[in-house]
């Protein structure tokens, strides 16, 4: 366990460099991975491209745990490694690795059985409806992949790696790139199968990445098969996971549901709406990558340091993180001003599409620097094992500002489109400037108390 002592003792920034470049550099492969799928959705209609926006935010909500619970494990193994506790890491790995696949053949069937009620509330009728459930069936039987190589990759990111999972999404992005077309129109003995294809591509892919990313977590020798009750259920760890785990991932559900409550509210400006949004959407995630993978190097690098009882060096962490978001923020904001129209004309040629995309744009762009404090403090709250006001912020300004700002803006005063996203944006940055004053204060006492 060398490599994990290193994240206790190695220059800050060099570390968190080493792990955000991997980390990042995934991330936009990953989001390139969605882009194709828009891409090609795109190719289909512009129906097609709304039913991928309104299925996504479904497979979000199952997502949503599945990165909470990995977080969690991360988290408590990085505390274990921290400690120099390898057995007790050992064992989070093997109950991690089962727990968080439970959940999600959990979520897949409630998913199932509730997906067609969500899309309908969300306005989706007839053939459009029916577009979403061609997607999103075939992502719920899939979902338990998903969910393995969450857990997989959780083993990893608390070890340091996070070039393994780097290369399963440039692997992926790849494939997708193939198989899409592949599925879509049909090759061989393969037949077109529209924008179900574009699912089944999606699953298959999931599945080559479980299995190589099961061959490097076995090569690290934190889990193995020589001991095979490591793998069974045990109420103690599982409460642990629970305690950890829930507040992060209930954060990512309540996001889901904020981003079900904007679709509802887009929708209300019609289909062509909703594609823009949708369009906009994914094309602002390429930029907040950077952010995303700082998050994960900081989630890695505090729950090592704060087992470790290295608390200067925690919050040397978050400060330096906070540093670089910034950095690469202002880089998004200049890039997407100024090709931001031109990228999201590549998804559809509809002029009032790339209109409603770019009034989105322009305002969310804003939001980047907002955005980095949230994601930094959130992985600092669970690196520390304090994650519960997690859950409040989440709740803030997911649930109840958004849909107070939203409902106004919308129904009560009929407000043009852009208008809905300039009051996201001053929702969103009271919430930011509350968890940084709450992080800060906590990580002070906490540091304080443990002296």
């Amino acid at each position: 366990m060398e490599k994990t002592q290193k994240l206790v003792s190695d220059d800050i920034p060099s570390l968190i460099k080493q792990l955000a470049i991997p980390a990042s550099t995934g991330m936009f492969f990953n989001t390139m991975y969605n882009v194709v799928d828009t891409f090609y959705a795109g190719l289909i209609s512009t129906q097609a491209v709304s039913a991928l926006t309104l299925s996504f935010m479904i497979f979000f909500l199952i997502v949503g745990f599945g990165y909470g619970f990995s977080s969690a494990i991360t988290a408590l193994l990085g505390n274990a490694f921290g400690k120099k506790r390898y057995k007790m890491a050992s064992i989070y790995a093997h109950k991690g690795l089962i727990f968080v696949p439970l959940v999600g053949v959990f979520l897949s069937i409630i998913g199932y059985f509730v997906s067609p009620y969500l899309f309908t509330l969300l306005g989706a009728q007839d053939e459009y409806l029916q577009a979403a459930l061609t997607y999103i069936n075939p992502i719920l039987f899939g979902a338990i992949f998903f969910m393995f190589n969450f857990s997989l990759n959780a083993i990893l990111v608390a070890q340091g790696d996070t070039k393994t999972y780097r290369n399963t999404l440039i692997f992926g992005f790849v494939a997708n790139l193939i198989l899409n077309p592949i599925f879509i129109y049909g090759f061989a003995f393969i037949p077109a199968m529209g924008l179900q294809g574009i699912a089944i591509a999606t699953v298959l892919i999931q599945v080559l990445n479980m299995f190589y990313m099961l061959y490097k977590v076995v090569q690290t020798k934190l889990i193995h098969f020589e001991k095979p009750e490591y793998f069974l259920p045990q109420l103690r760890i599982y409460k642990e996971f629970l305690v950890q785990g829930l507040p992060a991932s209930l954060n990512m559900l309540i996001m889901a549901f904020g981003s079900l409550i904007l679709t509802y509210y887009v929708s209300h400006y019609g289909m062509q709406t909703v594609a823009g949004y949708g369009i906009g959407f994914r094309v602002e995630q390429i930029m907040l990558l950077p952010a995303l993978g700082i998050s994960t190097a900081v989630l890695t690098l505090v729950s090592n340091n704060y087992g470790a009882k290295r608390y200067d060096r925690v919050i040397e962490i978050l400060k330096t993180a906070i540093k670089y978001g910034f950095y690469v923020s202002t880089f998004g904001i200049i890039f997407l001003s100024i090709f931001g129209e031109f990228i999201i004309s590549q998804f559809d040629p509809n002029e009032a599409v790339i209109q409603y995309g770019l009034d989105y744009l322009l305002v969310e762009i804003w939001i980047f620097y907002a955005y980095i404090i949230l994601f930094i403090c959130v992985s600092t709250l669970q690196g520390i094992k304090k994650p519960k006001m997690i859950i409040y912020i989440a709740l803030y300004r997911q649930i109840i500002a958004k849909l107070l700002v939203a409902h106004i803006i919308v129904k009560y005063l009929e407000l043009d489109f852009i208008y809905l996203w300039i009051g996201i944006l001053v929702m969103i940055y009271s919430a930011a400037i509350f968890t940084y004053f709450y992080t800060n204060s906590l990580l002070k006492k906490c540091c304080k108390m443990s002296l």
